[in-house]
């Protein structure tokens, strides 16, 4: 695929051995796989009281299945056309088609030669199979202890954050605009530092926030390797006050990731949105099935606001009690679709998902959380870290948009020359540990 008279390099691939690709098929996708079957397997008694014999022999067929795959994945196997009539499976079969015409000497896809985002969202495609070929436990949430543990453990956090929220809602009708960016930018930031709680990269180990992550704000503000968030604001500006006759409507669309500490920070930056008159709609873009371990699907969304509406904590019930509030005025929307839980990169969207696409071209601004967005975003290649962020989207341009994202994979572009140098000397996970973030924007030449 060309891009400005270039072509695009190299997807990243468990083929080379020792990178972080290459561990992650090697190590962290049989740990989840194995947590998977061990979740199925404790669950056993409860089958047998839900659904009796049936669940049982249930269970035994997803774990069977399981660990084939897993079995299949340790050992680079061909990987399987997916078998389960969802409504899904004949769009993956032809991506794996695609991804078979583009192999090297008719080489099979397979999990070690085949690029690391397929290879890594088909896996999770396979963990919902076995589980839709195994009723009458299909709808089973093999993630949701993990999730379910980290909202809780994140409980102190949480109430910091609603209170945040609700002081500054109390005193709004006096601040300048000068405050309200101020207090953006922060609960930008709170956003932004909510990545860090991902169970997929922890492999389900508890990865929760503990402490008030107001207070960390100014400590971390160094390891923000590009900080658009003035560029984001602009943005927001630019679509404040519009009338309905006017091209804006003060849409933003959140594209989420994970559930738990990270959804309540994205659920409190579009309270704050919505009530500083930033935003007159939120729409959040979440997940079908149980996916990457803790993103978020729709149950996880609803029952977040109930669990927050539910706190013995007043700021915090309140906060959850608004939010069921926009929820049924319809401020605030929820929205799910196919191609969030496809392999595809985002700049293949309006071939093949048109319809998603148009959807987002009504926005004004779109904020995508996390890594799996970013590599999607960028097509998980090995990019120079100089390449400018908007060429990296290869056309992938529905609206203004931003990528919110602690760093956990080896893609990260839009560098200042000879950044990446400085970081690897100092710390050579730097692109992979969590430690490092951007909040990088780009936006369309011409106005949508």
């Amino acid at each position: 695929m060309e891009v400005e008279g270039m072509l695009a390099p190299l997807s990243l691939s468990a083929k080379f051995e020792g990178s972080f690709a290459y561990l992650t098929v090697r190590d962290r996708l049989p740990t989840i796989l194995t947590k998977v079957i061990d979740t199925i397997h404790r669950n056993k008694d409860n089958f047998f009281k839900d659904y009796g014999e049936e669940g049982v022999q249930a269970e035994k067929r997803a774990i069977s299945f399981l660990s084939k795959m897993r079995n299949e994945m340790q050992t680079d196997k061909p990987v399987l056309i997916l078998t389960d009539n969802a409504e899904d499976t004949e769009t993956w079969n032809k991506y794996m088609q695609r991804q078979q015409d583009m192999m090297e000497d008719g080489e099979p896809v397979s999990w070690f030669k085949s690029p690391w985002l397929y290879m890594e969202c088909y896996m999770y495609r396979r963990i919902r199979e076995a589980l839709y070929l195994s009723p009458p436990m299909d709808t089973f949430d093999v993630f949701k202890e993990g999730k379910t543990e980290s909202f809780f453990e994140s409980q102190r956090a949480i109430i910091s954050v609603c209170t945040y929220l609700q002081e500054l809602i109390t005193n709004m009708e006096n601040m300048s605009e000068v405050q309200l960016q101020e207090h953006f930018f922060k609960l930008l930031q709170v956003s932004l530092w909510g990545n860090k709680c991902d169970l997929s990269i922890s492999a389900g180990q508890d990865n929760s926030q503990k402490s008030n992550p107001i207070d960390s704000l100014p400590d971390l503000q160094r390891f923000i390797l590009v900080n658009d968030s003035i560029k984001v604001w602009s943005s927001l500006i630019a679509g404040k006050g519009c009338g309905s006759s006017g091209m804006k409507r003060g849409r933003v669309d959140i594209v989420l990731d994970n559930a738990g500490f990270e959804l309540i920070t994205d659920l409190v930056l579009a309270d704050f949105l919505v009530s500083a008159g930033l935003a007159k709609q939120i729409r959040f873009h979440g997940k079908s099935f149980p996916w990457f371990v803790s993103d978020v699907t729709k149950q996880d969304f609803e029952w977040t606001i109930m669990q927050t509406m539910a706190s013995n904590h007043k700021w915090m019930s309140a906060s959850g009690a608004q939010w069921k509030h926009f929820m049924k005025d319809g401020t605030w929307s929820y929205h799910d679709h196919a191609f969030w839980t496809s392999p595809h990169e985002f700049c293949d969207m309006p071939a093949d998902a048109a319809d998603l696409y148009a959807m987002l071209q009504d926005s004004d601004l779109i904020l995508f959380k996390g890594d799996l967005n970013y590599r999607k975003l960028t097509g998980d290649r090995m990019w120079e870290h100089t390449v400018r962020f908007n060429r990296a989207l290869r056309g992938f341009q529905a609206a203004p948009l931003c990528s919110i994202r602690t760093l956990k994979a080896n893609v990260q572009v839009g560098l200042k020359s000879g950044h990446a140098e400085q970081l690897g000397r100092e710390d050579a996970d730097w692109m992979t540990n969590g430690k490092y973030a951007v909040i990088q924007f780009s936006s369309p030449s011409k106005e949508h």
